[in-house]
């Protein structure tokens, strides 16, 4: 065998090499990738059930803790919706390993920061329509939302919290209402790192909260009913009212978006 086709031989030796080399290290790379997604498991085509899927009992301090720690990842709608989910994952497995529950990052602060519906809610909820039927979820919801709108918040302590927080009252499930009665209340800034450990522990107040509602939510029971003031409002401006010009028919109070002083009828 001549030098030349010594050569051309080797070439073609150290390119099936090349070639070869590419392929396992991208099986591994895969591997390594499938991995790093928290042990997402991958579901044949067709086969993810038809929801609700299935709710064991599940610890509401674990969900609490999982939900702070997730704040400080992803904000508040991916840290309650983890907090509730990620235990899913590991107490259940399929088919909550192929929910990408960092989809919910866009909730934080109300919506990427337009303070809207709180994002501990928003992420609870998702996860209470992932694991409740469509005859108890929305009572679920109800009492969630009116628990949060009238009761001092938040009601968790963190194992290791960085500050110590104070609590207040919402009035609202909204972000811009409930950051801003907590700030007017304490006398820290909307963009202090105290009140970003105060929604930390919302978040894992939201959490828990959401667990004992699930746990119970064949029987759960409506203990923050739409108050008595909420519901003369809508008798005129809800459903079948003279004025009807109010689309939600659930509410926590009108005072902190309307004042009762200036309404026209008195």
């Amino acid at each position: 065998m001549d030098g030349m086709e010594m050569s051309r031989r080797q070439a073609l030796t150290g390119i099936g090499g090349v070639v070869f080399g590419f392929v396992a290290g991208s099986g591994l790379m895969s591997t390594a990738l499938s991995t790093s997604l928290a042990g997402a498991q991958e579901a044949p085509m067709g086969e993810v059930p038809s929801l609700p899927w299935p709710y064991p009992q599940l610890d509401p301090e674990a969900a609490a803790e999982r939900a702070y720690a997730a704040y400080y990842a992803g904000g508040c709608m991916y840290g309650a919706h983890e907090g509730l989910i990620g235990e899913l994952r590991e107490t259940v497995g399929f088919p909550y390993t192929v929910l990408p529950t960092r989809m919910m990052e866009y909730g934080k602060a109300g919506v990427v920061g337009w303070g809207t519906l709180c994002g501990a809610l928003n992420g609870a909820s998702g996860a209470i329509y992932v694991a409740s039927n469509d005859k108890t979820r929305d009572k679920v919801i109800d009492e969630l939302y009116g628990w949060y709108g009238q009761e001092a918040l938040p009601t968790y302590r963190p194992q290791i919290p960085k500050f110590e927080i104070d609590t207040s009252t919402a009035t609202s499930p909204l972000c811009h209402v409930s950051v801003t009665r907590w700030c007017n209340a304490t006398g820290f800034k909307a963009l202090s790192p105290e009140r970003a450990e105060r929604c930390a522990w919302l978040t894992a107040s939201v959490a828990k909260y959401t667990v004992e509602l699930l746990n119970e939510q064949a029987g759960v029971a409506i203990a923050h009913a739409v108050p008595a003031a909420v519901t003369q409002c809508l008798a005129c401006h809800g459903r079948s009212g003279v004025k009807e010009n109010v689309h939600a028919n659930k509410m926590i109070g009108c005072a902190p978006c309307h004042d009762p002083a200036k309404h026209p009828g008195r």
